[in-house]
């Protein structure tokens, strides 16, 4: 027991660690992976947020449509908020239609909120009521 303890020891000492130039390459190789991955990390992230505009935008789309059914069209001044809104006699039948409104994810070419464009189709738009811009397809695609 005691030759076997000190044969590990003796095989620990002569163990060599790192040398200075070999971590060097360790750090060099490194950066150059978080080099060529944030980039793509961060497109992604875009790209995701396309995505989650896209399926937002046809989910609010569905509830408006199906307000539309069970309410014979839409009234005068709708605005999404009435998609929330429960059920109220035979004025607002059927709500409500969403649990809530969701928030349009914004990045560098997207901004604005989900509303009615003049033709009633979900839109995401942005800008102030006069001079609107339609930012559906930035936001989208």
């Amino acid at each position: 027991m005691l030759k076997a303890l000190l044969a590990l020891k003796e095989r620990v000492k002569n163990q060599r660690g790192l040398t200075l130039i070999e971590l060097l390459v360790v750090i060099v190789i490194l950066g150059i992976i978080a080099a060529i991955a944030i980039p793509m990390v961060m497109s992604q992230q875009d790209n995701a947020a396309k995505n989650t505009n896209a399926q937002n935008l046809s989910i609010v789309q569905d509830a408006v449509n199906r307000y539309y059914t069970l309410n014979n069209g839409l009234p005068s001044g709708f605005a999404l908020n009435d998609l929330l809104e429960a059920e109220s006699g035979t004025s607002h039948i059927g709500g409500p239609f969403l649990d809530s409104l969701p928030a349009v994810k914004t990045f560098t070419s997207c901004s604005g909120a989900f509303q009615l464009n003049a033709s009633n189709k979900v839109a995401i738009l942005a800008g102030a009521a006069a001079s609107t811009t339609d930012n559906t397809a930035a936001c989208t695609q």
